[in-house]
């Protein structure tokens, strides 16, 4: 029966995923609530616990303010067991900046295509109001030096275009190679958001490297982006037949098999070990048990992680998987992102773990990572931990298209739940507090 209902709400989800593709992250339809077609499934005992009590994991998208990067401690502390699943931002932030870096002073004597002395690149930028986002914009611009620093930080605002070196946002940086010193030059970068208001939006990052290469193109020595799926589409559109490497993030199947076709690298955030914390975090609160148990204690299944793929901030209650650098020395060791984490790959033994009923969200269905890597991972290691879980896929634009379809929570054991909008807790927590 378990297996039927994953195969129902997945054939919902990839329905919403092919109306949101028609237009790249436009409004689906509305989708349909995968809850009721399998509401009479489970053992959910959550009959007996009020939803405001039950088990909460925020994932992906940390509780926080989207201008300033406060946390959010009301909606990361909902109740005793509430907790964030994400990765080290800043940590993997500056581990993209640094591989760009060491890539060009690698591959100096060829990388300037017009021999101006002057290393052009162009920056994607996903959601100018998302922490990751923001995070990896900083990491690119500090480590070759374009930061121009606001406010304590550096200034992660688009520039628009900034051939001549004029924008106020960034300055020009310097690299030495060698004995002779290169100018480093944040040519173009804007926040690709689609006219229907979707972020991240790979569509748009395709439209923007055609426009900026259409205005000068062998200017461009390196394409940067937020993450693989702008990425990799602007790899497709141009760079790819132009030659010029392209950086993204999240280690996406299709971004590291690129490395061997020129792609210039990526960052593995550890997805399989987030689809695990995930899922693991609420496991451990719904058997009324530490919840280290499976984490940092071995579980009596032997599941555990070592304290090198992840850290605890107890603080914030937020568990963050670490980063690592794929590049053409090891992107073989990354070619499959769905398959489980080995040391936690165990199955935990029904009889003490009885199955329980979640509901989870992906904020987009279209959304390359979250849907190709994310919840495939999430699928492999809900049977592993007896989770019957329904999966629901928003549209990308509007926090409403998801809540809409939390019409009884009551029927649910726990949630985890990955916002539109990080601003937007509240529109989850008010429902759970009914």
């Amino acid at each position: 029966m378990k297996k039927r209902i994953v195969v129902l709400t997945m054939a919902v989800l990839f329905g919403l995923s092919a109306v949101a593709c028609g237009s790249e992250g436009g409004s689906s339809s509305g989708g349909t609530d995968t809850s009721t077609e399998s509401s009479s499934s489970g053992s959910s005992d959550s009959g007996t616990v009020a939803n405001k009590d039950k088990p909460l994991v925020w994932f992906n998208r940390q509780p926080s303010n989207s201008s300033t990067g406060e946390l959010d401690m009301a909606a990361l502390s909902f109740n005793e067991d509430t907790y964030y699943v994400g990765f080290d931002a800043n940590q993997g932030a500056e581990l993209q900046g640094t591989m760009v870096k060491d890539y060009i002073e690698a591959n100096i004597d060829t990388i300037d295509r017009n021999g101006d002395g002057v290393i052009g690149y162009v920056l994607a930028i996903g959601d100018i109001g998302h922490n990751d986002s923001i995070a990896r914009t900083r990491g690119v611009r500090k480590a070759l030096g374009t930061g121009v620093e606001k406010d304590g930080s550096i200034d992660s605002e688009p520039i628009g275009t900034n051939t001549d070196g004029s924008a106020s946002a960034v300055q020009d940086g310097s690299i030495e190679v060698n004995g002779k010193t290169y100018t480093v030059r944040e040519l173009a970068s804007q926040e690709m958001k689609n006219s229907a208001g979707a972020t991240w939006d790979a569509a748009t990052a395709g439209n923007a490297i055609g426009t900026w290469s259409s205005s000068f193109g062998d200017q461009i020595d390196v394409v940067v982006s937020n993450n693989d799926g702008m990425g990799m589409s602007m790899f497709n559109a141009w760079s790819k037949d132009n030659e010029v490497p392209t950086f993204g993030y999240d280690a996406n199947n299709d971004a590291v098999a690129a490395i061997a076709e020129g792609y210039g690298g990526t960052i593995s955030q550890h997805a399989d070990v987030q689809a695990y914390l995930t899922l693991r975090v609420l496991r451990n609160a719904l058997d009324g048990v530490d919840v280290d148990t499976g984490i940092g204690t071995a579980d009596e299944a032997g599941n555990v992680l070592s304290d090198d793929v992840y850290v605890y901030n107890e603080e914030e209650r937020s568990y963050y998987a670490l980063n690592v650098a794929v590049t053409a020395e090891n992107y073989q060791d990354f070619t499959d992102s769905t398959k489980v984490y080995e040391p936690v790959s165990n199955q935990l033994d029904e009889s003490s773990h009885p199955t329980k009923k979640v509901w989870l969200d992906i904020y987009n269905a279209s959304d390359n990572f979250l849907s190709s890597t994310y919840q495939p991972l999430l699928q492999n290691y809900d049977d592993l931990m007896n989770l019957d879980i329904d999966y629901i896929g928003g549209d990308g634009q509007t926090e409403s298209n998801i809540t809409n379809r939390l019409g009884n929570p009551g029927q649910y054991d726990a949630f985890a739940i990955n916002m539109v909008k990080t601003d937007n807790a509240a529109s989850y927590t008010a429902l759970l507090s009914q």
